[in-house]
């Protein structure tokens, strides 16, 4: 028998969607083709130029020059603990924060010390397309609860209960979303993270676009909401959002000690220490005010109201007006069975093909995030791009029929 030159559990795992379509907006563009993206999410704002100003000073000090502890800087431990107290009201210890390589690293490292072989994880969908990786890795089975947009993309502890099993160890919950930028109300974050805690399980929670909230929506943390969750809840955080610097890799995972102790463990084999020049740059962030996520926030409220517009009215196009984050998820549901350009639509990632190769505009198909029938579109890029790559979309769907 020849064996496989990759491992199953290795070769099972599909490229990031989202970094997918953003490598080819990239090349298309370096070739180039007037190509717009709304592939990946990030800020289309510089990093702030005291963070800046303080990688660049530690670049030239020798004491950074060297291993430091694997779970990151205590100075930077601590400051990510006070942030934390000041931004959403909850209280940590440094010893309850590890610093990863981005978020990524931070849910990997939760998934791997929560799960063992067989364990389940209530998914809700749309889901970012990492989330079911990182648990497939770590052994654990990700169970979808299905969402759409008459919900408002949110799950109810109703749907939660009917999906949860004697298996199910751990909920994800994520607020404000990535793809669909849904938000919970208090009152729904606080229902599910009471159920969570009378069912005993687990709760890892993404908090990645905590400040990115609009109108009347309102952030809110579920163990500041559920104390009593607090030993059985995982937050999960970063740098990348707030303060414009995806590229740097600072993220971290708050839980009980123990957790964070034997999440530590697991990283100090892994990575070692996040590469200390980023780590001295998210102190300069995490420490500072939150000035330069305010001065973003009034872009991207300004580019979700146009963009969600300019996408539903588009005939065929129904967009949700997002309340966080900084993605809209219109569903083109409607469009499927229907003609464009010589071709029968038979599914959005067909849409999405369509339209990169016919009006050279990038965006991610539903099929990436668990639910068939939609796209995701980034509006972290500028008010000009929206205009002219909406415009495009919406002149060639026009001719769908």
């Amino acid at each position: 028998m020849t064996q496989s030159r990759i491992s199953r559990r290795i070769g099972s795992i599909t490229e990031s969607a989202t970094l997918a379509v953003d490598a080819k907006a990239k090349a298309l563009k370096a070739a180039g083709r007037p190509v717009i993206g709304f592939g990946a999410g990030e800020p289309d704002f510089p990093t702030p130029d005291y963070v800046v100003a303080a990688a660049v000073a530690a670049c030239a000090d020798p004491r950074w020059h060297r291993y430091t502890p694997a779970g990151g800087l205590p100075e930077l431990k601590e400051a990510v603990a006070a942030k934390t107290l000041r931004d959403s009201g909850y209280s940590v210890t440094a010893g309850q924060v590890l610093i990863t390589n981005g978020g990524k690293q931070a849910l990997y490292n939760a998934f791997a010390t929560l799960l063992d072989p067989g364990d389940e994880v209530l998914l809700p969908a749309p889901y970012w397309t990492t989330y079911p990786e990182s648990i497939r890795l770590a052994g654990g089975v990700p169970v979808e609860v299905m969402t759409d947009e008459t919900s408002g993309y949110r799950a109810t502890v109703e749907q939660l209960e009917a999906a949860r099993t004697e298996r199910t160890k751990v909920l994800v919950f994520v607020s404000p979303s990535n793809p669909t930028g849904a938000v919970y109300t208090p009152a729904e974050v606080k229902a599910i993270g009471e159920w969570a805690a009378a069912n005993g399980l687990w709760v890892v929670t993404d908090e990645i676009y905590e400040h990115l909230v609009y109108g009347n929506a309102e952030f809110s943390s579920m163990p500041v909401l559920v104390p009593e969750l607090a030993d059985r809840c995982v937050v999960v955080n970063g740098v990348a959002k707030t303060y414009a610097m995806t590229g740097w890799r600072v993220g971290w995972m708050i839980g009980p000690a123990d957790v964070v102790k034997a999440a530590t463990n697991l990283q100090s084999h892994a990575t070692s220490n996040v590469a200390n020049v980023s780590q001295v740059a998210a102190l300069a962030a995490v420490s500072g005010d939150l000035s330069a996520v305010e001065e973003m926030k009034v872009a991207f409220d300004r580019r979700r109201l146009l963009i969600s517009g300019m996408l539903d009215a588009i005939p065929g196009v129904a967009c949700p007006t997002p309340e966080g984050a900084f993605y809209v998820y219109p569903s083109v549901k409607e469009l499927v069975g229907r003609s464009l350009r010589g071709t029968v639509i038979e599914s959005s990632a067909q849409i999405a093909g369509l339209i990169l190769d016919e009006v050279e505009v990038a965006v991610v198909p539903g099929e990436a995030f668990g639910t068939p029938g939609y796209l995701r579109l980034s509006y972290a890029t500028s008010d000009a791009d929206i205009t002219e790559g909406v415009g495009r979309m919406a002149t060639l769907l026009a001719e769908a029929h």
